[in-house]
């Protein structure tokens, strides 16, 4: 029975809500199940968030029981806020909540404090100021208070609120938070300088706990000026007050760096001390970023502040590896930014470039220069004792560690490398003799006994491996590898190991930038020692050889080996295999007979296969009469072998659509496998869904009416018991659908098409799924109209609202969540897809205009870039058949799959309609709809610097 909030006072709901959520937080599921299905009830009952706001402000309740009550409340922000979502909440009970939520900061608990602060920050997203204007005023007062507490809680909330009003980005929203920013500011640097101040006095008394709860605050209040400073101010360098505390940033660092000099490691006091320290350059770096020519009056301060602690004596004792790693890159990022390099003709520049760039040139002596190039590479390129340890134990892990992956930025060695090679590309005529004086230095071979000197020669060889492009015409490299690197990689003295780790490493960064063909037998000569292998240098001699291996040899694990080393020869050389594997066709089906009781060797065969199928290419689908029982067995979850064979048996399936040239019955059969793989959730899923989409892709026609039915059944199961990153995947595969075949992709997967359009009106509140949903609908809108008007209707229907009410609902929606969009072609399907509304009378329609003009100003901002020659703008997603990509010899080849999204790609709307004559067109005919005074009336409703923004896109139609 469901509970009737409105009926009923505060105390008498909030006793029965707080049984249901007692026994949601229950490990026992026959108690759980049923108070989750009863909350999800009440969720959009009038008064049910007042009785959640009364039970987690209830300091006296169970922790877990306040802690889902705040997660209640805070998910139905996201859903029943705004005022057009269904089942919203009245304007009467939001009044009533705002003013609940910040009658005291007083919560005792950290965690649901910072849940509270962050719900609160959601509502100010929506409501501030506008409906919300006390809400600012309450926390300015609330941060002055003496009661610890409170001040903590508010600060905490103040902090979350101006984070989320500076990530809005639509111009009106900008303006209302640079207007927030002015008024504020000087309070914000007056609340950060006293918490500042008050912490130094309690490091310098001695007394550590009272400083960690300083500290705690200039943490929080630092933040809030983060945010304010780098987007509260469009011209930020013309307000003395954001200067003067970027100026002081550098004073405060250097205090704050003498606090760690004594501080322990592995504390709580030193772990926030270096995260606020951390922010500090935080700081800097976007500040630089959003605000270059603003930033100019700090680029000396930065640089000699930066070169200092990084370069010299002063940082030693106070620095550690992430503060390195972000004076590295502000170093970096001053070098490299365009806004301070001048144009080839130096008239063309403007007075901000030209006075940069004089401070840079100011800076960068040759000194300087020589001293960073110098510590660079004797210093900061050296092998740690640890890192020679964890090559020796671990090379695979070695190697992802000493490139840091995706987060150079973050890691100290590939940041280092990356700074140098910056700096060597900017001031190579200075840093050139500096690295060849050094290599001079070097001739000749190293005492194998001087770990030290092996250490330096390996750092110097880093850098002229880093700087090969610079050092093409200052280095003879062909007579440095015959007289000197080959001599090296010949010395077997298990110290040398990582010099001649080294030296095969810098001969690859040199043989595509300079290297003589006559010199590459020697070269291979070389490579074969260090491989203890076959020879490499005759495909055909090695390939018969190691298949007469592989015949010859009778013990499992031996064939596993030589078919390992066969499948890398035919992944290395890729299509240069074919004329080559004729005798391994014909034996791998015996071999496979041979194998039925060896799982793990029938794995190597199925490797071997996934790289012959990529060197084949299309010629694959000779293979097809036993290549597809292979995968017909390796993926039958019904077949005991599948525990072995099935992730192999996918990748295999996978690689064989992706290089089929066309559909056949038998690998259409296949796909009956895939149901039973989809029930299983498991970690092939990813795997399963690429399948999908193949088959999409390849023959979407004829796979789509044989499978998408109980495929449809399969997705509803899945996105009611799936990750969100599941649910995208699932999502994609819709998507694509609709892309290669919108009207058969429309029918097909129409039961999900609801859940779609239910899941962008409520505002879903995962970004990346809220993306892949508009995703879906731009297609179906832009591409299938006649299905969309059907599904406006459905959905009417089943949400009890009229047609124009949803429509205007799910626009505005749209409008509002576009920044959840990253992917560029999704932003410009978008504006294809709004503006595809128009031309129209309907007055919802035209109510949302405003938005819809936005939206299609922002793609035209994401699309349009400008041509040197002609100086005109054009869309950059525009393909042509002339724009097919010349595939280099270090390219792999493409792949059929690879074809067929290029032969789509030229069909997509988004790619072969030019979103500023689109909206042209569109506007036009809306235009010659209404009239022109009609028309000027409904452009008023435009933002005047939007409409500015329109025009210049529009300028020559």
């Amino acid at each position: 029975m469901l509970l009737q909030m409105v009926s009923m006072d505060l105390n008498s709901a909030s006793t029965v809500v707080l049984q249901v959520l007692t026994q949601a937080t229950s490990q026992d599921t026959a108690l759980l199940k049923p108070a989750e299905e009863q909350l999800k009830q009440w969720e959009t009952q009038p008064g049910f968030y007042s009785v959640l706001l009364n039970i987690f402000t209830n300091h006296d309740l169970d922790v877990n029981v306040r802690w889902l009550a705040v997660l209640y409340f805070k998910n139905g922000i996201d859903r029943y806020w705004r005022r057009v979502a269904p089942h919203a909440l009245s304007e009467e009970e939001k009044s009533t909540l705002r003013a609940g939520l910040i009658t005291n900061f007083n919560e005792p608990i950290n965690q649901i404090a910072t849940q509270i602060a962050v719900l609160i920050a959601k509502v100010a997203r929506l409501d501030c100021p506008r409906q919300w204007p006390e809400l600012i005023p309450i926390l300015i007062e609330s941060v002055k208070v003496q009661d610890d507490l409170r001040q903590h809680r508010a600060l905490l909330t103040f902090y979350h609120v101006t984070k989320t009003l500076a990530s809005k980005r639509l111009a009106a929203d900008r303006k209302l938070f640079s207007d927030l920013a002015s008024g504020i500011y000087n309070f914000a640097c007056s609340l950060w300088n006293h918490h500042t101040d008050t912490f130094l006095h309690h490091v310098s008394s001695g007394n550590e706990a009272a400083a960690l709860n300083s500290l705690e605050r200039t943490l929080l209040s630092l933040k809030v000026l983060r945010k304010l400073t780098v987007n509260g101010f469009v011209e930020p360098h013309r307000n003395m007050e954001v200067m003067g505390f970027l100026h002081g940033i550098f004073d405060r660092l250097k205090q704050f760096l003498e606090c760690s000099r004594n501080v322990d490691t592995d504390t709580v006091f030193r772990d926030k001390l270096e995260k606020t320290i951390i922010l500090f350059t935080k700081v800097l770096l976007d500040f630089l970023d959003q605000h270059p020519f603003s930033f100019t009056p700090l680029i000396q301060r930065s640089l000699e502040f930066s070169v200092s602690y990084v370069f010299t004596e002063v940082g030693e004792g106070v620095t550690f590896e992430r503060f390195i790693v972000q004076c590295m890159n502000l170093i970096k990022m001053i070098v490299k930014n365009y806004a301070y390099k001048p144009s080839k003709n130096f008239e063309d520049s403007s007075p901000e470039t030209l006075e940069a760039h004089k401070i840079k040139m100011a800076f960068f002596t040759y000194p300087t220069l020589t001293e960073i190039c110098r510590r660079l590479v004797s210093h900061y390129f050296l092998l740690t004792e640890e890192e020679l340890t964890m090559w020796e134990e671990d090379p695979e892990g070695f190697t992802v560690e000493e490139t840091g992956g995706d987060s150079w930025k973050y890691s100290l060695r590939p940041c280092t490398e990356v700074l140098f090679i910056d700096i060597f590309h900017e001031y190579n005529q200075t840093l050139t003799p500096v690295l060849l004086e050094m290599m001079q230095r070097l001739q000749g071979p190293t005492n194998v006994e001087d770990m030290n000197a092996l250490l330096i020669k390996d750092a110097v060889y880093n850098a002229v491996g880093l700087a090969a492009f610079e050092l093409f015409d200052s280095v003879d490299f062909d007579q440095w590898f015959k007289n000197q690197l080959l001599p090296e990689l010949q010395v077997t003295h298990n110290r040398y190991k990582p010099l001649r780790r080294r030296v095969i490493w810098l001969i690859g960064q040199w043989v595509s930038v300079k290297f003589k063909s006559d010199l590459r037998p020697m070269l291979y000569e070389a490579i074969c020692n260090l491989l203890q292998d076959q020879d490499l240098v005759y495909l055909e001699t090695m390939f018969t050889l190691l298949f007469q291996l592989l015949q010859q040899v009778t013990e499992c694990d031996t064939k596993m080996h030589v078919l390992h080393v066969l499948s890398c020869v035919i992944e290395r050389v890729n299509m240069q295999i074919r004329p080559y594997v004729g005798c391994l066709v014909q034996y791998l089906p015996l071999l496979w007979k041979q194998s039925e009781e060896h799982n793990m060797l029938r794995c190597a065969i199925l490797t071997t296969l996934i790289h012959l199928v990529q060197g084949l290419g299309a010629d694959s689908k000779n293979l097809y009469p036993f290549l597809l029982p292979v995968i017909q067995l390796s993926t039958d979850v019904s077949q005991p072998p599948h525990v072995y064979l099935l992730e192999d048996g996918l990748e295999l399936w996978l690689v064989t659509l992706e290089n089929s040239p066309c559909i056949t019955p038998e690998l259409l059969r296949i796909f009956q496998n895939m149901p039973p793989l989809l029930e299983q959730s498991s970690e092939n899923l990813r795997t399963c869904f690429k399948i999908i989409n193949g088959y999409i892709f390849l023959s979407s026609t004829e796979f789509l009416q044989t499978y998408a039915a109980g495929l449809c059944q399969s997705f509803c199961e899945l996105l009611s018991d799936i990750t969100t990153e599941g649910q995208v995947q699932v999502l994609k595969v819709v998507e694509n659908a609709l892309k290669v075949n919108p009207v058969l992709g429309s029918q097909m997967f129409q039961p999900i098409l609801p859940c779609v359009f239910r899941g962008i009106i409520e505002g879903e509140r995962y970004p990346v799924v809220m993306s892949t949903y508009l995703g879906v609908m731009g297609r179906v809108l832009l591409q299938n109209t006649s299905f969309f008007s059907s599904l406006l209707t459905v959905m009417a229907h089943k949400c009890n609202q009229e047609m124009d009410q949803l429509l205007g609902n799910m626009i505005e929606m749209w409008v509002d969540r576009m920044d959840n969009i990253t992917q560029p072609e999704r932003r410009k399907l978008s504006a294809l897809a709004l503006l595809s509304l128009l031309p129209s009378d309907n007055s919802v329609i035209q109510d949302k205009f405003c938005g819809i003009i936005n939206i299609a100003v922002e793609g035209l901002h994401d699309v349009m870039t400008e041509d040197p020659e002609t100086g005109t703008h054009k869309d950059c997603m525009l393909m042509s058949h002339l724009e097919e990509p010349k595939a280099t010899e270090d390219e792999e080849p493409p792949t059929e799959q690879d074809k067929r999204k290029k032969m789509l790609a030229l069909k997509d709307p988004v790619h072969s309609v030019s979103l500023q004559q689109f909206t042209y067109e569109k506007l036009k005919a809306q235009q010659e709809l209404l009239g022109e005074q009609g028309f000027q009336s409904l452009m008023e409703t435009v933002d005047t610097e939007i409409v500015t923004q329109l025009q210049e896109f529009l300028q020559g139609f």
